[in-house]
Order: C-alpha cells, then structure tokens, then sequence
C-alpha cells in the first residue's frame, strides 16, 4: 500500500512541524494496516482552527460549534470504493487549537492527541460511525484504543 497524505496548514496558532505530519501519516498508514487495507490510498488533512471548523461543522453537519475534527469521506457507500486500484479516501479536518485544549485538559501531548483525533477520522472515512448505535459506538471505540496502543500512544 502505498499512503499519499496531502497537507494544509490553515491556522496560524501553532506551528505544524514535520514530526506532527509524521505522526498524522502514522495514524492514518498503521489505521488501515490494522483494517486489512492494500490499496494505494490518497488523503487530504487540513490543520485549522476553532473559527474555521466551527464554519465547516455548521456548513455540513448544522452544528454551529467548533469542534476537533471532521471527516468529509470521498464515498458514501464505502463498498463501491473497494473497485478503485488507487483510492481518494477523503479529508479530514483537525482544530490544532481545540486539540491543543483537549490534550492540555487529559495531561498528554498534542502529537498524543493529533493522532487520536486521525484514527478517528481515518476510521471514519472509511465507514465507520459512532454515533449510529451503542455497538457501533463500542467497536469504533475498541478500535481507536488498540490503533493508538500499535502507534505507541
């Protein structure tokens, strides 16, 4: 599998070094690894802040909150994307400075919460949801905790 990860840095807040790309290429390269993933994949990340994704949310999702993070899958039916040899999996929009205050109130790094919030919207894109039903709830949960356990955090 090869992983292209396309990225945007649209906030001025804090400074996205090399070593956060890595870790978002981490999180995005071992989520799919642990799906069983072989397909040469393509995915955009956007770095913004709390005014920006707060338009994005209340845009597409009617919530006029900021939130941490947002994914906008390429497919609404992920099945039809399997017939694809190289696969536009979608974007995914992460707040720096609402992962910043998050990471600050549950005493672990930024870099521990950038790639939390990745595995999330990576398993997103890839058609899970959380919000569909307890179950679903639980394995996506499940899920995120034994990826972020692989990377290391």
């Amino acid at each position: 599998m090869n992983l292209t990860v396309d990225f945007k840095d649209e906030q001025e807040i804090y400074e996205i070094r090399v070593a956060m790309r890595a870790v978002v290429r981490k999180a995005i390269f071992n989520t799919l690894v642990y799906e069983g993933f072989d397909k040469d994949v393509e995915v955009s990340v956007t770095f913004t802040d709390n005014e920006h994704i707060k338009e994005l949310n209340s845009q597409y999702r009617n919530k006029n909150v900021a939130t941490d993070v947002l994914s906008f899958p390429m497919f609404d039916d992920f099945s039809t994307a399997l017939e694809y040899d190289s696969l536009p999996l979608g974007d995914i929009v992460i707040s720096v400075e609402r992962a910043a205050l998050q990471a600050s109130h549950l005493c672990h790094s930024l870099y521990h919460e950038v790639a939390f919030l990745t595995v999330h919207s990576t398993l997103h894109l890839l058609g899970y949801d959380h919000e569909t039903s307890p179950d679903d709830e639980e394995e996506m949960f499940r899920k995120q905790r034994e990826i972020m356990e692989i990377i290391g955090f």
